[in-house]
């Protein structure tokens, strides 16, 4: 009898456990779905597809990998003027106008392309000619842009009292009160090697290396290379300085911070430091510089101490202490002690047994988590130089700010890959020579 009681509860207990389990795999993605419900309800995901502006993302995309020419007419004074990217660096010299462009006085023509063609007339008329459409005519009268624009207009024109903007697929003609400017898209980083002013802009490669003397003053390659380098639109030298700067802040910070938090991570080992007290307060220490975001601190050390490329190394310097002080004393209580012991017994003292019985053993791991940091802290330093004030990031910044220099942020974006592609490969190559040796290499 008592065994049958003992089969019976055995089955019962087994028949409630496999139901508890069945109600957690039914309840663990009923949880999550719930979870995935609110968000989509909380966020407003179905709103989305209404805010998206994918005009705006046409626009960007364009600006990435081409360039906009500005031709615009001053409705005041009816004075011309053409540049690249509506830059002063841009500006063509006096009496040059691109080729697609004809001058008669204040008046020109402008040739868009595909039958669109905007014609800059007496005053301040503009009309803008399209294959599929009444030619459109635009003037300031009184203040006041007036159009004979249809009521609705197009699609793809957005009109007002004070501002037509008429888009086409190779440009688009902007009037305001203050100037009738048309933008034409071209294909291509323009004036990314050398600006109009330099008189090797236009010339191949091969009429620099092999042609004959192009500026009489320069040798062709010395002259190429210094122009370009000296690009006042481009500044390709401040800009691979900046990149230095970006690597510069996070070797300081990261390497910065190892040497500070190795002899506090002693006194957070047990091992090491027999204090509760001291040990409970250094790893509270720990928590904080590592609980705050390396974005606080940047915020926080940039009003403290102004911008620039040493206010970002130290906040990268503060946030990484407590991220290697936990890792570094985690390392020390994981060491052999039978290697300090053997160390001990020939009669050194402590510092020569912490230098030959325990920094041996950790070194691998302190390698490791340093180089990886240093890997990682190249990607941060860009955000952080946006904030401080320092390296490529704040080139990144500027640049989107412009809102008309999405070809740099992309050169920009290409080059923080690049760099972040040579800092992880070169961190890999000394990880396996310092920690793995010479094995590590074949």
């Amino acid at each position: 009898m008592t065994m049958l009681s003992t089969n019976g509860d055995l089955r019962q207990q087994t028949a409630d456990l496999f139901t508890r389990k069945k109600r957690v795999a039914l309840a663990v993605p009923a949880v999550i779905f719930a979870y995935f419900v609110y968000v989509f309800i909380a966020f407003d995901v179905a709103g989305l597809a209404d805010r998206a502006r994918m005009d705006n993302a046409r626009t960007l995309v364009a600006d990435a990998y081409s360039y906009k020419t500005h031709v615009a007419r001053d409705n005041r004074d009816a004075e011309l003027s053409f540049a690249i990217e509506g830059s002063r660096q841009g500006n063509y010299p006096e009496g040059e106008t691109p080729d697609w462009v004809q001058v008669d006085g204040s008046n020109m023509v402008v040739d868009l392309g595909g039958g669109h063609v905007v014609r800059y007339l007496a005053d301040t008329l503009v009309t803008y000619e399209s294959p599929d459409f009444e030619t459109i005519t635009l003037q300031l009268v009184d203040d006041v842009v007036v159009t004979n624009l249809p009521d609705p207009a197009p699609a793809w024109v957005n009109a007002s009292d004070t501002r037509v903007a008429i888009t086409a697929d190779a440009g688009r003609l902007t009037y305001t009160r203050s100037k009738a400017e048309v933008f034409r898209y071209s294909k291509g980083w323009e004036l990314f090697f050398f600006t109009l002013a330099s008189p090797y802009y236009g010339a191949g490669l091969g009429d620099i290396l092999f042609g004959d003397q192009i500026d009489p003053a320069r040798g062709n390659i010395a002259g190429a290379w210094a122009d370009f380098w000296d690009n006042s639109l481009w500044r390709h030298t401040d800009v691979f300085w900046a990149l230095g700067e970006t690597v510069l802040m996070a070797f300081l910070g990261t390497f910065g911070a190892a040497i500070i938090a190795l002899p506090l991570a002693f006194l957070a080992a047990k091992n090491f430091a027999p204090v509760v007290a001291l040990r409970f307060a250094v790893r509270r220490v720990f928590d904080f510089v590592r609980g705050v975001d390396g974005l606080i601190w940047t915020i926080v050390l940039s009003r403290a101490f102004g911008p620039g490329p040493l206010t970002g190394a130290l906040a990268i310097l503060v946030t990484d202490v407590g991220g290697f002080g936990k890792s570094f004393s985690e390392a020390l209580e994981n060491v052999d002690e039978k290697q300090i012991e053997g160390v001990q017994s020939t009669g050194a003292k402590p510092v020569q047994r912490y230098r030959f019985g325990v920094i041996p053993q950790v070194t691998p791991i302190l390698l490791s988590q340093i180089l990886y940091y240093f890997e990682s802290n190249t990607r941060s330093a860009t955000i952080i130089g946006a904030i401080t004030g320092g390296g490529i990031g704040l080139f990144l910044t500027q640049a989107m700010q412009t809102q008309n220099d999405w070809e740099k942020v992309t050169y920009y974006i290409i080059l923080i890959v690049i760099m972040v592609m040579v800092m992880d490969t070169i961190s890999g190559w000394l990880r396996r020579k310092l920690i793995k040796g010479d094995e590590g290499g074949h």
